[in-house]
């Protein structure tokens, strides 16, 4: 897909994200707003991923280690053609398949997360699978930037590098904000780059805010050079709704209907522009 059209595919995710939040009145609304430029770029231009055969062998593998953002995930999922449609209407009611992390019961979910720090070492064995079955396919994992005060991520980041997997990249979700505030108050991560280049990984930063960047970012990866890739995403938590960016209480929260309104007004905006 050319660059514009990734744009408005983002915004009408975004919107259809902040449909179903409101709906079910649950979700972690900000974290799946600064996470939506990347999932789509990965969904629809990234992965080799076909939703008439998700479990096709050669398929690209997808983690979201930062499972609580599984709103996001299912909208891109609904959009590409994963989960058919009206499924994504019953999230949060009773016996519905789609629950608050992503589980296996959903097409196109290749592993039940939610429990943070574990995404990445699970990345890591589907890439040494890889490696070892002559396999050409690449595993992508998602992760938080609060996530990032879980040791066995550290572990896992040690045997990434030992088994030099080229075929894993993991993106850490920059937006310096978690549950219990500024991600630097809270568990000082800075500086990432240093620390993820010392654990022997290819480390390159993108604007996650910007569809471009994050393409070119991508589209320039070597999977040939014996290390494990580490994208460091900067975003904006809430991005695309004003009320909500940059502010933590958005972590988890579901907009009032006046909110809501507003939100929907300032989305149908920018798709009515990008039309």
């Amino acid at each position: 897909m050319e660059t514009k059209d990734l744009i408005m595919q983002s915004e009408v995710n975004r919107r259809r994200l902040m449909e179903i939040i409101y709906k079910a009145g649950a979700g972690h609304t900000g974290g799946d707003l600064s996470v939506m430029n990347l999932m789509t770029a990965l969904y629809f231009d990234i992965m080799n991923v076909n939703p008439e055969d998700p479990k096709m062998p050669d398929r690209d593998r997808f983690v979201l280690s930062k499972g609580h953002c599984v709103e996001a995930l299912y909208t891109v999922l609904e959009a590409r053609g994963f989960i058919k449609p009206g499924v994504l209407d019953t999230l949060g009611q009773f016996g519905s398949v789609l629950s608050g992390h992503p589980t296996i019961e959903v097409p196109g979910i290749e592993v039940n997360t939610g429990a943070l720090g574990h995404g990445l070492p699970i990345g890591v064995g589907m890439a040494i699978a890889a490696k070892m079955d002559g396999k050409a396919y690449k595993t992508y994992v998602v992760m938080g930037d609060g996530e990032q005060g879980e040791g066995s991520i550290y572990e896992a980041a040690m045997a990434g590098n030992m088994y030099h997997l080229d075929n894993l990249v993991a993106v850490i979700d920059r937006n310096y904000l978690q549950i219990s505030g500024n991600t630097e108050d809270v568990m000082a991560l800075d500086s990432v780059r240093e620390r993820w280049t010392a654990f022997g990984w290819e480390v390159i930063e993108m604007n996650g805010d910007d569809m471009q960047s994050i393409l070119d970012t991508f589209h320039a990866i070597d999977y040939s050079n014996g290390k494990p890739h580490l994208i460091v995403s900067r975003t904006t938590k809430g991005k695309g709704v004003s009320y909500m960016e940059n502010v933590a209480k958005w972590h988890h929260g579901v907009p009032t209907q006046e909110q809501y309104e507003q939100a929907m007004k300032e989305i149908d905006e920018r798709i009515n522009a990008l039309g």
